[in-house]
């Protein structure tokens, strides 16, 4: 039996990301996402396989790209070839801002711009339908991608969902629409859209938007088990999980997982601050996400994430970083302030920069030290530094251990109690290296600036 090409370079090297682009590019229908054992979508071999190795040439984790997709740089240049500005951490872009939607705000995680954006779109008739997440009727599948067509049924998808969902259940249909379409993605799979238009010209037409969630990385579903579970909630009976739920009173970071416990239709819920460092330590994350580089989605036409710095994150409302990237974007936002929709201000590079400062130093400053690491091909990056401290390199390794193990922990022991028990011993040791490199980092930097002014 022939083995499709995604799996046998992709899936089989761990570095699969589930976005599903590969069951659309199929020609034989022969792909299905599944779930594997360690709680995330991956495809697997349903039919025949004519190993043309188009499910690969689409997907964001092809270790030997053409030329002209090779990174990010090459594809932004052939969509987002009008953008005037550059900067390497950030791609290519028009405007960067910091604000919210005065609508959207309350009833979404953050500021609410994703919803005001996708309603501008549907309401200018720019597009016909969004491809975005929102609750699943499958039992078990607490969220999936879904097709909305109108601002009510977007609503029911305005906020973040850490839960694993692909492309691969709305993508086939695309084709069937009577009309354009808007998609929403973290960056691994706007990418997989772009190489997608890039191989099929007519999809450019199809999808005239995409809107890029900046990503702190992808979860298993083992996340919200634990996080369910950390509230008295068994796996079985979760029920409609919130993963940002707002503390208005509070600061932007202060937010709790709920979800509803099946068994007494109350809802559970726990404060994250609580629950300790869930993204610095890796725990339940893809293993592909420590190989990519793109920090800011720098391939949507617009690009959305938390504005992480004083004063935005003190204010428990939500506030977006904005980064418009196309000419239509960069009217959306420009139009909003104009007609008092939108609060919003320019936000400086450097302060931009520095909102997204703790994912710089691990996706770019680390990357080199990972990839080297790695046994099997990675794809080619743009940034791939190993000029790291030692210290910075023990902390880059305790990360991937404290990954891998929080995964085959919980398939083991998935309950809350005992998997704190076992995942402990890791994350004392990481936590310890990560105060020495920022004790050591706190040290020399001031010297380093000193030695520049002489």
């Amino acid at each position: 039996m022939n083995i499709p090409k995604v799996i046998k370079t992709v899936v089989s090297n761990d570095l699969c990301i589930g976005c599903g682009l590969c069951v659309y590019k199929c020609p034989n229908k022969a792909l299905e996402m599944k779930w594997n054992e360690y709680g995330f979508l991956t495809p697997t071999l349903s039919g025949n396989c004519d190993t043309t190795g188009n499910c690969v040439s689409v997907c964001p984790f092809n270790p030997c790209p053409d030329d002209e997709v090779k990174t990010e740089i090459e594809i932004a240049e052939i969509f987002l070839k009008a953008s005037p500005s550059y900067h390497p951490k950030i791609g290519k872009y028009h405007g960067i801002y910091a604000g919210y939607s005065k609508q959207y705000r309350l009833t979404s995680s953050s500021g609410g711009i994703a919803t005001y954006v996708f309603t501008e779109l549907l309401n200018k008739g720019i597009v016909d339908y969004i491809f975005s997440v929102k609750e699943s009727n499958q039992s078990g599948v607490h969220y999936e991608y879904s097709i909305s067509s109108s601002k009510e049924e977007l609503l029911h998808a305005s906020k973040t969902k850490y839960f694993p969902v692909t492309l691969g259940n709305v993508m086939p249909k695309i084709n069937e629409l009577n009309g354009k379409v808007a998609i929403v993605g973290v960056a691994c799979f706007i990418k997989a859209i772009r190489l997608a238009q890039h191989k099929e010209p007519q999809l450019k037409e199809k999808i005239p938007f995409l809107v890029g969630i900046i990503c702190g990385g992808v979860k298993s579903r083992f996340f919200t088990e634990y996080l369910a579970s950390k509230t008295g909630v068994l796996t079985e009976n979760i029920d409609k999980p919130q993963f940002r739920i707002k503390d208005f009173k509070s600061t932007a970071g202060d937010y709790s997982f709920g979800c509803i416990n099946k068994k007494d239709s109350k809802e559970h819920t726990i404060k994250m601050r609580t629950v300790g460092d869930m993204w610095g330590t890796g725990m339940f994350k893809a293993n592909a996400c420590d190989f990519c580089d793109d920090v800011t989605t720098e391939l949507a036409d617009i690009s959305l994430g938390d504005a992480w710095l004083r004063p935005y994150d003190q204010d428990g409302l939500g506030t977006n970083i904005i980064i418009t990237r196309s000419k239509l974007a960069e009217q959306l936002i420009r139009n909003g302030k104009e007609k008092a929709e939108l609060s919003v201000e320019s936000l400086p590079l450097q302060l931009a920069l520095k909102s997204q400062q703790g994912s710089y130093n691990h996706r770019h400053l680390g990357l080199g030290y990972r990839i080297n690491r790695q046994k099997t091909p990675i794809p080619p990056k743009h940034f791939d530094s190993n000029q790291i401290t030692f210290d910075f390199k023990l902390v880059q390794l305790l990360r991937r251990k404290t990954r891998h193990q929080s995964l085959e922990i919980w398939k083991s022991f998935p309950n809350a109690k005992d998997f704190d028990k076992k995942i402990i011993r890791v994350l004392k040791i990481l936590r310890l290296a990560t105060r020495l490199y920022h004790y050591r980092k706190a040290i020399t930097l001031p010297i380093k600036h000193e030695m520049k002014k002489k």
